[in-house]
């Protein structure tokens, strides 16, 4: 008898969360930081052992019927063409059992630092996620000279999250970034402060030298905007028409 009552209470989560990732898609969308390409995951809430992610398409045109389930060797039943990069999404929830959500994005103010000598820092406190130097994943060294630079295969995406290790946020030299969280919702909120302190990064360093947060400032900034995250979320989520307001 209490069987099925759980079955029934897992399906409804993760339908949940297919709805919870179209309005990620949107949101991003919505704030620059995917655009044709890009994209955004989240583990299943009924089998933690695989994830959710859309199929082969543009986020701004993701719907629930778009999403395909995977396991955490990138496999799908789903026939529908996949995105090239699923790999990153696979190999990041299988080292990272704390890891819920996952964006992978090629944000534009971001990507400088990633070709660069300049490290990204957190200079804002709404960025205190980040780590003092937020590492950089060069292809180089998993995929030699002559790779097109996308996450094509386990290797590549296992090389990946072996760079980013327990931070929040990884660069990809000349290609973006990935952000994990613990919910979609703090994905999503990464994803958009880290580009958002990147522009202020860049800004700052254009008029000399800037006051970067120090590591316990960032800790405790962080500390602080993880119990405002859903605030973030309702707000962006009725930007995109798909919250009323209250």
């Amino acid at each position: 008898m209490n069987s099925p009552q759980r079955l029934d209470r897992k399906a409804s989560d993760d339908d949940s969360l297919r709805s919870m990732l179209v309005v990620a898609n949107r949101i991003l969308f919505h704030n620059r930081i995917l655009d044709a390409f890009g994209h955004v995951s989240v583990r299943s809430a009924e089998d933690p052992s695989s994830f959710l992610l859309s199929r082969n398409l543009a986020p701004a045109l993701v719907r629930e019927e778009d999403i395909q389930r995977f396991s955490l060797d990138a496999v799908t039943d789903d026939p529908r063409p996949s995105y090239l990069e699923r790999f990153i999404h696979a190999e990041l929830f299988k080292a990272r059992p704390d890891v819920q959500a996952v964006v992978h994005s090629h944000s534009p103010s971001v990507i400088p630092f990633s070709v660069s000598q300049r490290p990204l820092r957190p200079i804002m406190h709404m960025a205190g996620f980040l780590p003092p130097n937020v590492p950089v994943f060069e292809i180089r060294d998993a995929a030699g000279d002559a790779s097109d630079l996308l996450i094509r295969s386990a290797d590549l995406g296992r090389a990946l999250a072996q760079t980013i290790g327990s931070s929040s946020v990884s660069l990809m030299r000349g290609h973006g970034s990935v952000a994990v969280g613990d919910s979609l919702q703090e994905v999503v909120f990464r994803a958009i402060y880290a580009e958002v302190n990147a522009q202020a990064q860049a800004q700052a360093e254009a008029y000399g030298t800037p006051t970067y947060l120090l590591q316990d400032e960032a800790a405790a900034a962080a500390a602080s905007n993880a119990t405002q995250v859903k605030r973030a979320w309702d707000f962006w989520a009725y930007e995109v028409g798909l919250a009323a307001p209250r």
